[in-house]
């Protein structure tokens, strides 16, 4: 059956009102295939692109099982990148944001205390990279005996980067009556064997439909001389004129050298690579998202965990030593239907890789001349318009789905033995406020922070000034995080 509408599937209503506040209106190929069987607890393995609309496809059949009173993690998704765990932690609180699922992301170079407090709260979902999910399982702060759901994401990226021992370690501590999922570009025989091994008949899934790259993506090569490609680059920029790009490099020493010359040509711009602090990177991609510049320098870390459906250009800088590498970094651009370019320079020594690159995607990448004066002369103009205006983001999704949320912050918390319910319970009282209007719930020690949703926030906050919890008074204010 074809179904045409989010709306065609049997979720809940509050699924169903988040989607429609993300726009996720048609059904992508994969979504289509694997949400029916998802719902219906079938295991399976699927074999789709990166930018498919994979996450989806387990976050919304994910979100709308799990049961909101059970306090343990009923689903756990393992990713191999920290990026990837941050983004599908984000997708999967949108998706669930009205039935008030709680997702949690682990992942290394963070504090280990800090995650350990947090799966302390009811936690719905736990997203996270392997070596950190197994630190925890055996330190016993992640609990395992009531995951329902696995999900391995990017299975082959788990491969490559030697997970897969470590995944196959953590298989082996969750409860056998659960449901698994595999997603992977390819199907290397290791996957398949863990496939095989620990699943229970699974329907195999494969969209194809698209090549191995999106058929919305024009892909070119300019031929050029090293010591060329940095004038190249603004000319290419000037006459594409793109609304955002993503410029790659090979190593951060390049991502440096291009981030210093833009910046000092007046780009509004940014850089990403594994030399910067976790904290540095996760705002970087936070600034892009939210349209604070344009143009974003980086290394291979970050071609798999920039999720925003409207960038135009990808540049590769330098061409990428792995094929695999071309297709999720040019990956980026032509997302949700939009149209996308990448633009690769090739200088004479790198043909090889491109050869090998082209038999991977199927086709060969057309040859383009580098913009002569005349067109530069000729976009200048524009160009520099565009440069000293505000990027005009059209599609943040959390943006849009937290723009009637207001968090409060609380100052008392278990210590005052102060649960959930008695939030609830006192704020629903409120004229004008049901408990369809509360959201996530946040119990420490010492504070408490909780989402109002529907734009009634300011509300809730003026009676709570005056209103007391369970008899105390607590202090109450706009949460700044």
């Amino acid at each position: 059956m074809n179904r045409l509408s989010f709306a065609d599937y049997h979720v809940s209503d509050e699924i169903k009102r988040a989607l429609a506040v993300l726009k996720y209106e048609t059904p992508t190929e994969v979504q289509r295939e694997v949400i029916p069987l998802a719902l219906e607890d079938q295991d399976l393995v699927v074999k789709a692109q990166t930018g498919s609309g994979k996450t989806a496809s387990f976050g919304i059949p994910v979100t709308e099982k799990v049961e909101w009173e059970e306090k343990k993690p009923q689903a756990l998704i393992l990713t191999p990148t920290r990026e990837l765990a941050v983004q599908v932690r984000e997708d999967i609180t949108n998706i669930g944001r009205f039935k008030r699922i709680k997702a949690v992301a682990l992942y290394g170079k963070e504090p280990f205390a800090k995650q350990k407090e947090e799966l302390k709260q009811k936690t719905h979902v736990v997203v996270g990279t392997p070596g950190r999910v197994m630190d925890h399982i055996e330190r016993e702060t992640l609990a395992l005996d009531q995951i329902k759901y696995l999900i391995i994401d990017e299975a082959d990226e788990m491969l490559n980067k030697g997970f897969i021992d470590e995944v196959e370690a953590i298989i082996k501590k969750l409860p056998s009556n659960r449901v698994s999922m595999v997603f992977s570009a390819t199907l290397p025989k290791d996957v398949e064997n863990l496939c095989h091994e620990y699943m229970k008949e699974p329907v195999h899934i494969e969209i194809e439909s698209t090549g191995v790259t999106a058929n919305t993506i024009e892909h070119f090569l300019i031929e050029v001389r090293e010591d060329e490609k940095l004038s190249l680059l603004q000319d290419v920029t000037v006459v594409e004129n793109p609304d955002s790009c993503l410029i790659f490099c090979r190593t951060k020493e390049h991502v440096e050298d291009v981030y210093s010359e833009l910046k000092e040509a007046g780009y509004a711009c940014e850089r990403l690579h594994g030399g910067l602090e976790q904290d540095d990177r996760f705002g970087v991609m936070e600034g892009f998202k939210l349209g604070k510049f344009r143009y974003l320098v980086a290394t291979d870390v970050a071609a798999r965990g920039i999720d925003i459906d409207n960038v135009t250009l990808v540049i590769n800088y330098d061409v990428p030593m792995e094929k695999e590498s071309y297709v999720h970094r040019t990956g980026r651009t032509g997302r949700a239907g939009n149209k996308g370019k990448a633009i690769t320079f090739m200088t004479p020594y790198e043909e090889k890789f491109i050869k090998a690159i082209e038999r991977y995607i199927g086709f060969e990448i057309p040859v383009i001349g580098a913009p002569n004066q005349k067109e530069v002369a000729g976009g200048k103009a524009a160009f520099e318009e565009k440069l000293s205006s505000k990027r005009i983001v059209k599609n943040n999704k959390t943006a849009r789905i937290n723009q009637d949320i207001l968090k409060l912050h609380f100052n008392g918390g278990k210590k005052k033995k102060l649960r959930a319910v008695d939030f609830v319970g006192t704020i629903a009282k409120i004229p004008g406020v049901t408990a369809e209007d509360i959201g996530i719930i946040t119990i420490h020690d010492q504070m408490s922070y909780v989402d109002i949703l529907n734009g009634k926030g300011s509300l809730v906050l003026q009676a709570m000034e005056n209103t007391t919890i369970k008899g105390k008074k607590l202090k109450v204010s706009k949460a700044i995080k």
